[in-house]
């Protein structure tokens, strides 16, 4: 269990509490992971920042979904795991594909694999991405935008993994469905 405070709008510091009142009036709930993150205002802030600009990405909402599933089972979070499984159903991901992806891949439609395979490939080699594999994402018709727009994606779910491996975030009872665990990979997605 996690020796880390998980904050509420109310017991976070004062520079949190507002970003902590945006997080409970859009996904209706304060989920532990930013609880936790509040404890440092600008961690909550860099978070919440990268998650709106991938957002902003030219990804489409499955897309995003599969760089931050892809990113979290290669840092083996099961906490993230676990809740971007629930947004990848939310957003219209096929069972199919979510199984695919908390599996460890690969998927069925080749553009996505493609995505799925380079973030992957990213995380492993620390951004030292072989010319050949930037050749086989461009191949599948993705262009350098979306390489450097998946670093964003890259830079946000390990901001969260990290957090959640150092905290050991409880997962919250809203994507207890979707629990993960590397051991477990093959659970099907509820």
């Amino acid at each position: 269990m996690s020796n880390y405070t998980i904050h509420t709008a109310a017991t976070a510091p004062q520079g949190a509490r507002e970003a902590l009142e945006g997080v409970q009036k859009q996904f209706g709930f304060v989920p532990n992971l930013m609880g936790v993150m509040a404890e440092a205002p600008s961690t909550l802030k860099a978070y919440l920042n990268l998650m709106q600009i991938l957002g902003e990405t030219s990804f489409s909402p499955i897309e995003e979904q599969v760089v931050a599933l892809a990113v979290s089972h290669a840092n083996a979070c099961t906490y993230c795991m676990a809740a971007h499984s629930a947004v990848a159903k939310g957003v219209g991901m096929s069972d199919d594909d979510l199984r695919a992806l908390r599996d460890g891949g690969p998927l069925k439609d080749t553009a996505l694999e493609a995505l799925r395979a380079f973030t992957v490939d990213v995380v492993e080699t620390r951004g030292w991405v072989s010319p050949a594999a930037q050749s086989a994402f461009f191949a599948a018709g993705y262009t350098r935008t979306h390489v450097l727009e998946v670093l964003v994606g890259v830079a946000m779910k390990t901001l969260s993994n990290y957090v959640n491996h150092t905290a050991d975030t409880p997962l919250d009872p809203q994507f207890a469905p979707f629990a993960w665990s590397p051991a477990d990979a093959s659970i099907d997605a509820a």
